[in-house]
Parts: C-alpha cells; sequence; structure tokens
C-alpha cells in the first residue's frame, strides 16, 4: 500500500515504457511468459516491474513459488493502465489520420498456406501498399482461422486474409477466391492402390480421417460427418504430413495438393464426390470509418481482385 502522504507527479515517457511491461507480463501471466513478447530477458522485466513499484510507491504482483498474481493495488493499475494505453494509441492513430502522409502500423493475419498462394496476390498487396504509404510500419503474422476473427474483434489486429467459413456479425468480408477441398490419401495407403470403382463411401468411411479442429460450415460437415475422425491439424502443413504418413485422409485445397498429386505422393480420393468449397477473403473490423491504413489496403485488395470484389458490390 502507498503511504497516505505519497504523490505521484508527472508520468514521463519512461513510466509510460514500464507500464507497457507491466502489462506484457500480466497479460501472459508472469515474467517468463513476457519474455517472448518483450524481447528482454526475465531479469530486465523484473528490474522493471520494481523500478514502477518504487515509482508508485505501490505493491503491484506477487511472485514466486506460488506463481504470479496481482495484487489490488496491481489490479487497479493494470486496468487503468490498459485505459492509457488505449487512450495514446488512439492519439497517436487521430493525428496519423489526419497526417497527408501516413503513418502508424498496419498489422495484417494470413491464414495457413496464403501468403505465397498466386490467386491472393499478397506480395503485389505488399508491395502497392509499401509505395504508397512508405511510412506505415507492416507486421504481418501467420495464425489459425479462429485466431484471426478474434484478434480482428478485439483490435489485435487490422486485417486479416483467411478462409471463412461463417461471417460474423462485427466483421465485414471482401471476397478474394474460393478454394475446392477435396480428399486425399499417401502412398502407402491401402487406398492408393485400389481402383476407382472400390472407392466407395463406405470404404473411405472405415479410414482414420482428419479433422480440421474448428466447427465446418454445412458443406464441409456433411463430408465430415460419416468419417472415422480420430485425428486433428488444422494448418495445412502438418495435415499434410499426416495424410504422407499413410495412416490418414484428409481434405486438402485442390491447388495445394496438385505438386504432390503430380509427384505420386498423394493420391485424390472420389473426386467426383467427396469435396466442398471455401471461401477466402480479406476481412476487417466493422466501422463506422475505418483508419486510413485500412482503408488504403482495402482499395489496393479491391484492385487486384476487380473481379470478385465488383461482384460483391452487386
Amino acid at each position: 500500500m502507498s503511504t497516505n502522504n505519497y504523490a505521484l507527479g508527472q508520468v514521463s515517457d519512461f513510466e509510460i515504457k514500464q507500464l507497457r511491461i507491466f502489462k506484457a507480463v500480466v497479460d501472459n501471466g508472469g515474467f517468463s511468459a513476457a519474455e517472448t513478447e518483450l524481447n528482454i530477458s526475465r531479469s530486465t522485466i523484473s528490474i522493471h516491474i520494481s523500478n514502477l513499484e518504487s515509482r508508485l510507491n505501490l505493491t503491484l504482483c506477487r511472485r514466486g513459488r506460488g506463481g504470479f498474481s496481482l495484487t489490488d493495488e496491481g489490479r487497479v493499475i493494470y486496468d487503468m493502465t490498459n485505459k492509457l494505453l488505449s487512450s495514446l494509441d488512439e492519439f497517436r492513430d487521430t493525428v496519423n489520420e489526419m497526417s497527408q502522409n501516413p503513418a502508424g502500423n498496419l498489422r495484417i493475419v494470413v491464414s495457413d498456406g496464403m501468403s505465397l498462394d498466386p490467386r491472393a496476390k499478397f506480395p503485389e498487396m505488399i508491395s502497392q501498399f509499401f509505395t504508397q504509404a512508405p511510412d506505415i510500419s507492416l507486421r504481418s503474422e501467420v495464425c489459425s482461422m479462429a485466431e484471426i476473427e478474434r484478434m480482428l474483434l478485439n483490435d489485435e489486429a487490422d486485417v486479416g486474409l483467411a478462409p471463412y467459413h461463417r461471417q460474423l456479425d462485427g466483421l465485414e468480408y471482401l471476397p478474394l477466391y474460393s478454394d475446392v477441398c477435396r480428399l486425399y490419401c499417401g502412398p502407402t495407403s491401402p487406398l492408393f492402390d485400389l481402383d476407382e470403382a472400390e472407392i466407395t463411401d463406405e470404404v473411405i468411411n472405415q479410414f482414420t480421417a482428419i479433422q480440421p479442429g474448428l466447427k465446418p460450415h454445412e458443406e464441409a460437415n456433411e463430408q465430415l460427418s460419416c468419417m472415422s475422425l480420430k485425428g486433428t491439424a488444422y494448418f495445412y502443413e502438418t495435415r499434410l504430413a499426416m495424410i504422407l504418413s499413410g495412416k490418414y485422409i484428409a481434405f486438402l485445397p485442390e491447388d495445394y495438393a496438385k505438386p504432390y498429386v503430380d509427384n505420386a505422393q498423394l493420391r485424390m480420393i472420389a473426386g467426383k464426390n467427396r469435396f466442398y468449397t471455401l471461401g477466402i477473403a480479406s476481412i476487417v473490423k466493422k466501422r463506422a470509418q475505418q483508419p486510413k491504413a485500412v482503408e488504403m489496403f482495402s482499395e489496393i485488395v479491391s484492385s487486384l481482385h476487380p473481379e470478385t470484389t465488383s461482384d460483391e458490390a452487386n
């Protein structure tokens, strides 16, 4: 607890930096878990938190064998830190919006396999955006579909490029193209050398299959519902590895699987009947007015995908 006569005084940039570190520690549940996000050592984090506690004349957290926990004062400071940092970010974004040369950050989260899919034109998006807004710092990472939705809704990301199996009310979708997902087996699977006429639904449903790890849309669910789903793999790379083991069968986008089919590493199973489509979109959070960086990026997406975006407008 603070002493009765203590007054904080002016808050400097250094205290704001320490508050950001404190927030990261709380968000990650402790000092060790925050090391990766902050890219500083646990001992350095501990020094920053101790200095912040001394500066505020408060005990913010307890750490020891019992684990990390906030004190009552720590919970109040954490809530106020979130409000302070949010206000600072809003101030920065507002100033950047008014600038003739936009600055700030744009955070793009991309789903598995999309970054280098030529149909997405993601490198072209980056090139045009950098040309138009070279002062904006661009951050990009790969996440799952559900994580992309969560990050957009929680303002942890600005733009998502991802397949979508549903359309959430709080998000806007700009369709880009569609994937046809078909069923595949690996070269050591008993299915690989069977005649097509022998591969019936009854035969297929006897083999161990992979589910994507999220609730599928109706068309996909019809294909998966009768299968022996004893494996789970969301990302295509790990799903492919499980198929290549010969022990699992699974759906993959046709374009993604094609090189492996051409090299006789995969075989498409019951191609006429076992498939579903998956829409791919650029996704942003619904707002009355989009930030300038998001608006610019969305305009670039539309210019690179004129056919699909004009269809959506109609």
